[in-house]
């Protein structure tokens, strides 16, 4: 999938100057709908590579966590994250129902990232994280809605979407609010697959990169789960050290620093060898 940042005409009283966009593209996968794991996604976790360096780690933070392949305005050189509680509100639009289907997922990321307070909740007014989800036929028809048509035209032209994140940022560059738009009907893999993806892009890692093999924010890749690489990033970039704002600067100094303690996070909740 390719990334903007995207520039919205926000009052001054609330300092939102600019938000993020991402999409992910298309993609055939399986439909059945079953209680057990999509056969796929268990595919994917046998072959997950669990191990990297500390070089290999940081790089990819770097890569994910700053910058954009496009974007129209905004800065991108700073930390973007949630400093307040993350608040999950389905908003569904179509069927199948997948609301448990989410819950799970906010589940796993919650046991998965230390530092990251998020929770689903049943009342939109509580959400600073909302999903809309809807037919795939609908998708195109959502995003003129979310960003009007001139730029509703862009994105569909560049990325064909069957799912989208966004999310918007004060002056101190701290999320105030993100919207994740997928369809619930094209399959379970695809629903996984996006719905992982997008939600952990809508709370600060916007950017893909093409080089890491083994991460799903990367176009040719497709997950279905929450992997260890990017628990890696996650868990970094939610560590109460790094704040949003930071510079590149800022945060490489941090990064020896912060990286044992995720280390040893990340394999104790996933049973990794030490």
């Amino acid at each position: 999938m390719t990334v903007a940042m995207f520039a919205v005409a926000m009052p001054a009283a609330k300092a939102q100057d600019a938000a993020g966009i991402e999409a992910k593209s298309a993609k055939p996968g399986p439909k059945s709908e079953t209680t057990s794991e999509n056969p796929e996604i268990t595919k994917r976790r046998a072959a997950e590579r669990k191990t990297f360096t500390d070089a290999e780690i940081i790089d990819g933070f770097f890569r994910i966590v700053f910058g954009a392949e496009f974007h129209v305005a905004g800065r991108v050189d700073r930390i973007r994250k949630y400093e307040t509680p993350v608040r999950v509100y389905a908003d569904v639009r179509a069927k199948p129902d997948r609301r448990a289907q989410l819950s799970a997922v906010v589940a796993d990321i919650r046991s998965k990232v230390q530092h990251l307070d998020i929770a689903v909740t049943d009342k939109r007014k509580d959400a600073n994280v909302v999903i809309t989800m809807v037919r795939d036929r609908d998708i195109e028809k959502t995003i003129r809605k979310f960003y009007g048509r001139q730029q509703a035209d862009r994105i569909v032209q560049s990325l064909e979407p069957q799912c989208l994140s966004g999310f918007r940022k004060d002056d101190l560059f701290r999320i105030q609010h993100s919207d994740v738009i997928i369809a619930v009907d094209a399959g379970d893999f695809i629903f996984y697959d996006c719905m992982y993806e997008e939600l952990l892009q809508a709370l600060g890692p916007i950017n893909d990169d093409d080089k890491l093999d083994w991460s799903m924010f990367n176009d040719e890749v497709q997950m279905g789960f929450f992997d260890i690489y990017d628990q890696y990033i996650l868990n970094l970039l939610y560590d109460p050290r790094i704040r949003a704002g930071m510079s590149k600067e800022q945060v490489k100094a941090l990064l020896p620093q912060i990286l044992p303690d995720v280390r040893a996070w990340i394999t104790k909740v996933n049973g990794l060898a030490e």
